[in-house]
């Protein structure tokens, strides 16, 4: 497993704890076109891994091609913790990371802040299990040998040449990775992912489910809860995501949402000693250094030099967790003007792999560009509504990487009410980097009955942070009950 790399994971990490070794190693998916007739029972063991004492480890084989299931398969990796309090046991609570995330790794990462004793009913009352989706981490994983962005490539291209240039590594990417996983990069999308959630469900033998989603397992557990009525008990979404609007609006909005997040961030540098720009005008000082970047790339420490894209693409993640990843930011950009990029890195880490974020990018989302004067006209607007980054968020880089794919998109239609399944908690912070209010109120009304909880503050995975937040999560998965709506936790 590669080592952490400084990005903003490693930032989160760093803070918390340092992300470590596999849990439990995955079964690689047999060769192309070998006949597998997939199970649905889990292998169960206890895990050797003795950060996981006490716990389960698990395997389950299910199909690549839910349409052609003895076409081969591929295996989940499952950890499984039991609930503290066996005789008051309520069930199962599933807890998913966000796309291209490893839900194993993260549970680590909780177990080592000492999760258990503070998440209250969440872990006595619960068995938590974590699934690593298909493509990810432990379980069988995408792996291409075709990097996603080599230097050349711009996501922001400005003339016919370089757009060219981007959508012939686009599609020599996927035509690599294609090659490396066959069928499997196909088949990662939305559907797929909560058909394997519904043979978890049915291997560990339980009637209904509780869902706990994270940024894009908001729109995994609601696609989930549609092809599947009544198989979820409960639904707490944390940072949920509206992709409701066009693909085109998404990414404006997106795009505004991080601006604010950037605007907010330069503010308390003005009013924060701690931040290592203070005195200065932080936001002048971040484009400054964006444009000496491009001007003359930066180097880091392994001799990569960074551009003022690079940089831009890498300050969203910097922008999620204020008390965390601020002062990080701001350091990153004086050890950045000091001649060292090396914080700015974009690499994946040992929990989020960004070619695992790609490949189901490109599935889930239909590609409204498909030519350099569409993409200029984007970005353009981008760049008026963000003056800072510019747009470089994890949408436009989902879009700009789809260019040129040889793999259609299977996006849901999403919208309409989802029948079936049951009221959802809902947990937003007024201001987020990744995804506005405004995407709480949208998932909601895809889910009768649903409330938004309101954080206000900066920041994700709330539950770990809020104890306003633990407090009515922990009463919703217990009793089923649900904040007023209009809640706003302050803490």
């Amino acid at each position: 497993m590669p080592r952490l790399r400084t990005s903003i994971r490693r930032t989160l990490t760093a803070a918390l704890v340092a992300t470590a070794t596999l849990a439990t190693p995955a079964t690689a998916a047999p060769a192309q076109g070998q006949a597998v007739t997939p199970t649905s029972r889990i292998n169960w063991s206890s895990c050797s891994d003795t950060e996981f004492e006490g716990m389960q480890c698990g395997t389950l084989r299910v199909p690549v091609d839910y349409a052609h299931p003895r076409a081969g398969s591929l295996t989940l990796a499952l950890v499984r913790r039991p609930a503290d309090d066996r005789d008051h046991r309520q069930g199962t609570l599933l807890l998913n990371d966000g796309a291209g995330g490893s839900s194993i790794e993260q549970l680590r990462l909780a177990m080592r802040i000492g999760f258990p004793s503070f998440a209250g009913a969440m872990s006595r009352n619960f068995d938590l299990v974590a699934v690593d989706p298909r493509g990810v981490g432990h379980s069988t994983p995408i792996r291409c040998t075709t990097p996603l962005k080599v230097d050349g490539v711009t996501h922001f291209p400005h003339s016919q040449a370089a757009f060219d240039t981007l959508v012939a590594h686009n599609r020599a990417f996927a035509t690599d990775c294609l090659r490396e996983n066959g069928p499997l990069i196909a088949h990662t999308d939305l559907t797929s992912t909560a058909r394997d959630f519904e043979a978890v469900r049915t291997g560990l033998g339980e009637k209904q489910l509780n869902w706990y989603g994270i940024h894009y397992s908001t729109l995994l557990g609601r696609t989930y809860a549609g092809l599947y009525p009544g198989r979820l008990r409960t639904m707490v979404l944390d940072t949920a995501l509206d992709d409701t609007t066009s693909p085109a609006g998404r990414i404006r909005r997106e795009a505004a949402t991080a601006e604010e997040a950037f605007n907010r961030f330069a503010a308390w540098c003005a009013a924060t000693a701690d931040c290592a720009l203070h005195g200065k005008d932080a936001a002048a000082e971040y484009d400054t250094l964006v444009a000496r970047a491009d001007r003359t790339p930066i180097l880091t420490t392994a001799g990569r030099a960074l551009t003022g894209e690079d940089i831009r693409t890498a300050t969203q993640d910097y922008l999620t967790l204020s008390t965390v990843t601020w002062p990080a930011l701001a350091q990153a950009v004086v050890k950045a003007q000091a001649g060292d990029a090396t914080d700015f890195t974009y690499e994946p880490d040992d929990t989020l792999d960004p070619v695992q974020v790609q490949v189901p990018a490109c599935l889930d989302n239909a590609r409204p560009v498909t030519t350099f004067d569409q993409l200029t006209r984007l970005r353009k607007d981008l760049a008026r509504i963000s003056p800072h980054l510019g747009g470089a968020v994890r949408s436009w880089t989902a879009l700009t990487g789809c260019l040129g794919w040889p793999v259609p998109a299977h996006p849901i239609a999403a919208g309409a009410p989802v029948h079936g399944a049951p009221p959802a908690l809902i947990v937003q912070s007024t201001h987020q980097a990744l995804a506005p209010h405004s995407a709480g109120l949208a998932m909601a009304a895809q889910l009768p009955g649903s409330v938004v909880l309101s954080r206000e503050g900066d920041d994700y995975s709330m539950f770990l942070l809020s104890p306003c937040v633990r407090d009515a999560t922990n009463r919703y998965l217990t009793t089923r009950t649900l904040p007023a709506q209009g809640t706003t936790c302050t803490d």
